[in-house]
């Protein structure tokens, strides 16, 4: 399945991966947090935590989350989740993480998260976003400041197991022009299907929303089936297996069946996470993922992290293992980032200009 670069380009060097211009559609907020800010907050609430050191806590995280299971990988938010109960938390953890990402020289992303895990102390689902988006605020500025500017939204998220997708999605709406930029479903895949959040999804729309759905990572097929054909989603979380709809029999030549080839024909992109797909046994190895065989057939393919904190990465980090599995160049990353640019919940003109202004003359100067 593997896939390289067979053409006289030369590898992009890991000096050129960071200096590039970045875009992450696929981030979320409470797996992106410093180690070093869970320990000073869990202390004051008593919240007991696995190290009582930032680099042991951040060791922690990633060796727990290197289990191949999803549902063991979705247990490490415990710790995350506990700390982020308060305005000032919340705000605190979105602020650094926008200075996070600014600073790997991403110059777009999208933070998704779960407003319904953060009300144990009191906070409506409406407060917590607001606080949410007061960080985002506050660390674009300093980003600004620090000259590493950065467009930043929310994805406010439905648990798939629980019932308040209405109620987030009405948020969505109501908030799509002060920050939050679209709708996501997250949580343990198999046994809750995209369907069961219907009603949600219809809303949005006939409101002319935008979201995307997890789907295609711990289940196969018919949960991307679901998202795009009974749901409508815009992109696809993840969606690594739309491999399984591939024939590769003849490996010169192989056969997209009538799922894959709708996806890619219709140019539905995938927000692809290697390092965390990888961890939750969506693939084998970097080397081994389905990203290099999908853009290779021309599948509208993202890079993404998914969870930083956990995955004991960054977009560099990314693009660099991609760049070491498949001996990607310069001008596969900027493929990969114009892909996410013109993919992303973000007014035409305003992603347009992003590519123009900054995306293309940022990997010219490489």
């Amino acid at each position: 399945m593997r896939s390289s670069n067979t053409g006289a380009e030369v590898r992009a060097s890991k000096e050129q991966i960071k200096a590039a211009p970045k875009v992450s559609l696929h981030e979320h907020l409470d797996g992106g947090l410093r180690p070093q800010t869970i320990v000073e907050l869990a202390g004051p609430i008593g919240h007991e935590l696995p190290a009582d050191n930032a680099a042991d806590l951040g060791s922690w995280f990633v060796d727990s989350a290197n289990s191949g299971s999803l549902e063991r990988y979705l247990e490490t938010f415990s710790h995350t989740v506990a700390v982020m109960q308060t305005h000032e938390n919340l705000a605190r953890v979105a602020c650094e993480s926008v200075l996070d990402l600014a600073g790997d020289g991403n110059v777009y992303a999208e933070l998704r998260w779960a407003p319904e895990q953060h009300t144990e102390e009191g906070l409506s689902l409406r407060e917590a976003v607001q606080a949410v988006q007061d960080g985002i605020d506050e660390g674009k500025r300093l980003a600004t400041e620090a000259g590493t500017p950065i467009v930043v939204g929310q994805l406010v998220t439905a648990m798939r197991h629980a019932s308040r997708g209405m109620e987030i999605a009405e948020i969505a709406v109501e908030k799509r022009d002060t920050g939050v930029f679209g709708f996501d479903i997250a949580g343990a895949e198999a046994g809750f299907p995209p369907i069961l959040h219907l009603e949600a999804f219809e809303y949005l729309r006939h409101e002319n929303a935008h979201f995307t759905i997890h789907a295609g990572e711990a289940f196969g097929l018919p949960s991307i089936w679901q998202a795009i054909q009974r749901c409508g989603a815009d992109r696809l979380g993840h969606g690594v297996r739309i491999i399984d709809d591939i024939d590769f029999t003849d490996p010169s030549n192989p056969k997209l069946g009538r799922l894959a080839a709708y996806v890619r024909d219709t140019r539905i992109p995938l927000e692809m996470c290697p390092s965390s797909n990888v961890q939750t046994g969506a693939a084998d190895s970097i080397a081994e993922h389905p990203i290099g065989v999908l853009k290779a057939l021309g599948f509208r393919v993202t890079v993404n992290c998914d969870n930083r904190l956990m995955s004991g990465t960054s977009m560099s980090r990314e693009m660099n293992r991609l760049v070491e599995a498949f001996g990607y160049g310069i001008e596969d990353l900027r493929w990969f980032t114009i892909n996410a640019m013109k993919s992303a919940f973000y007014p035409f003109d305003k992603r347009l200009a992003i590519i123009n202004d900054v995306i293309k003359p940022g990997y010219a100067a490489l």
